[in-house]
């Protein structure tokens, strides 16, 4: 059995929690490496599966991925997650279809390709403050945060973005702030762990290259299940899923559910890598 690891040209041998992921395979008897998805000396039909891990340039290289998924999908591949999960998770549009069943997301407005935007006619009335981003992108990149008084100069930087990207334009939650936001993590859609990210004071982005704090923490029992709700959307086998979320007035508002690349916090929690592990062994066998 050989697997895959995928990786990207940043770290072309994987982050150092992720590396472990291959001499505790090992020990399963399945010969794991370091991939990079965009090489293209790789002859992909020579692994059983290929598990997406740090292909964390995907949305630098927007076109690039799209067509490497769909070679990969001709081949017949198999991968975890799946690539039909990969290609609806790449696209921040899929909470439309999460609202629709049922799942509480943050106050969204999803805007397509246009010509004209006009963020004025589309910012609720009652909302003092948002935050913009493009639906394929990762990492709070071109992710900005305004208040409504300065919505005629983000329009201006938005507009040539808006005819190339889609964009969600979601209420700011000033909680994101004090709470912090949690990401609930799902091993074979069973949970494993969750994790709190506070920002530094005055930021918003909780991402640890900003400067973000994380700690374990653990959730009570009904919002593990509302988590579990989120998860338990998706048909499909899931490796992994990462619910993010504010939890405000014992509700989980969901930022995203991350299926594609996330960092899972392995160093976090006891046992999380050999948990992730068994996930995987699980669902080769």
């Amino acid at each position: 059995m050989k697997i895959a690891i995928l990786t990207c040209e940043k770290l072309p041998d994987l982050n150092p929690e992720d590396k472990k992921i291959i001499p505790a395979l090992a020990e399963h008897n399945i010969e794991a490496t370091a991939a990079i998805w965009s090489d293209k000396s790789i002859n992909w039909t020579d692994f059983d599966y290929l598990v997406f891990r740090n292909t964390w340039d995907y949305f630098e290289k927007e076109t690039e991925f799209k067509i490497w998924l769909d070679q990969i999908e001709k081949l017949g591949i198999k991968t975890l997650n799946p690539i039909e999960i990969i290609k609806q998770n790449i696209h921040k549009f899929y909470l439309r279809d999460m609202e629709q069943q049922g799942i509480t997301i943050l106050p969204t407005v999803f805007i397509d390709k246009t010509n004209t935007l006009n963020l004025a006619e589309l910012i609720p009335v009652h909302w003092k403050k948002a935050v913009i981003k493009p639906a394929f992108s990762a990492g709070s990149y071109l992710t900005e945060v305004f208040e409504k008084s300065e919505i005629q100069a983000l329009n201006e930087k938005y507009k040539n973005i808006a005819a190339e990207k889609e964009l969600l334009l979601q209420e700011f939650m000033p909680e994101i702030q004090t709470l912090g936001e949690t990401s609930f993590i799902f091993f074979n859609k069973k949970f494993s762990h969750a994790v709190n990210k506070k920002p530094i004071d005055g930021d918003f982005r909780v991402q640890s290259l900003f400067g973000g704090k994380y700690t374990l923490v653990h959730p009570s029992t009904e919002m593990i299940q509302k988590a579990q709700k989120v998860v338990d959307t998706f048909q499909e086998e899931l490796l992994y899923a990462r619910v993010d979320g504010i939890l405000i007035d014992n509700e989980l508002y969901l930022m995203e559910i991350e299926c594609i690349e996330p960092d899972l916090y392995f160093n976090l929690s006891e046992n999380a890598m050999q948990r992730f592990v068994a996930a995987i062994v699980e669902l080769i066998a």
